[in-house]
């Protein structure tokens, strides 16, 4: 009986801390400082709107007045880092090569029309500027824009170049980096932990673990964004009636864990900020942002761009 007592007690008293904790996280957890804030987030520079990852694009949502920009580093053979998303050429350039076996002088320009990777059925065709960028390129074009990088492959060279350009043009401070493998964002974290990091996917996974066994709160966080996909949109990027039963439990099952409004009110309490990508319809963004989300990434700035004006939502740029 006592000892019955005891445990009860005990576990009563965990779950009353852990939830004041969860609602108060700065009674135990300094909150991390915030450089920037970031609610409207050009995916890939905006590729529903201009060729992705280009200049035209990434000018466009700056002119429109991004919070930030989302882009992808690879490295050239000469070791030059340029900004695109896929490691091989054939989609967008319809080169048969990898970026890493080219020199930046030998790399082909985009296509003219590019498949939207997040809407269903949907092509941007480019303008004049088809041109794979530099890194640097981007930096000295846009000093004062928050830039979100993507490190696509496990390439230690890749991670200290790009390292050694944010402290060039001293954007260390206007910087997130990472990648959904954990190896990397340990690598990136470890170059140059003044630059702030992503959850990677296998954080992401501890991350849910210890938020449904009440132990988040209790636990110190040493990234600074959450980027997550909103898995219910996979119903719009796939036609439901192709998807198995099983498909759809498990897009459901993952929606219900990951959409969270109490795990992103902990998160942004601790000055953690939380990303929600791809999201190009406007039911998505009120969903992300009734969910208390700290802002969408998206491939329609200008869409978003009218929604949060719309509706109100405070617009940093």
């Amino acid at each position: 009986m006592c000892a019955a007592v005891y445990v009860l007690s005990t576990v009563t008293g965990y779950v009353l801390t852990s939830a004041l904790l969860l609602k108060c996280p700065t009674l135990l957890h300094r909150r991390k400082r915030e450089s920037f804030f970031s609610r409207h987030i050009s995916h890939r520079g905006g590729a529903g709107e201009n060729l992705e990852n280009t200049m035209a694009a990434f000018q466009h949502a700056v002119d429109l007045g991004t919070d930030m920009l989302e882009l992808d580093c690879h490295l050239t053979k000469d070791e030059q880092v340029v900004v695109s998303h896929d490691a091989h050429l054939r989609r967008s350039t319809g080169m048969n090569a990898y970026i890493s076996d080219v020199t930046y002088a030998e790399l082909p320009p985009y296509l003219c029309k590019l498949g939207v990777t997040f809407q269903r059925e949907c092509y941007c065709e480019g303008g004049e500027d088809k041109r794979i960028p530099l890194l640097r390129d981007v930096f000295e074009a846009f000093p004062n824009t928050p830039v979100n990088i993507d490190i696509k492959v496990n390439n230690d060279t890749l991670i200290k170049k790009v390292s050694e350009l944010v402290i060039k043009y001293d954007r260390e401070n206007l910087t997130v980096w990472g990648n959904a493998s954990n190896q990397i964002v340990k690598k990136c974290y470890k170059e140059n932990p003044r630059i702030p990091v992503l959850f990677s996917f296998p954080r992401v996974l501890q991350l849910l673990g210890l938020f449904y066994t009440g132990l988040l709160p209790f636990i110190p966080l040493k990234e600074q964004f959450l980027e997550i996909p909103m898995p219910s949109i996979i119903t719009k990027l796939k036609d439901p009636s192709r998807m198995t039963k099983s498909q759809r439990l498990l897009t459901w099952l993952a929606d219900t864990l990951l959409m969270r409004k109490a795990l992103f009110d902990h998160l942004t309490a601790r000055g953690v900020q939380v990303y929600i990508w791809v999201l190009n319809d406007e039911e998505d963004f009120q969903r992300a942002f009734d969910l208390g989300a700290t802002g969408v990434m998206t491939d329609f700035p200008t869409k978003l761009k009218d929604f949060i004006e719309r509706n109100g939502l405070e617009f940093h740029n």
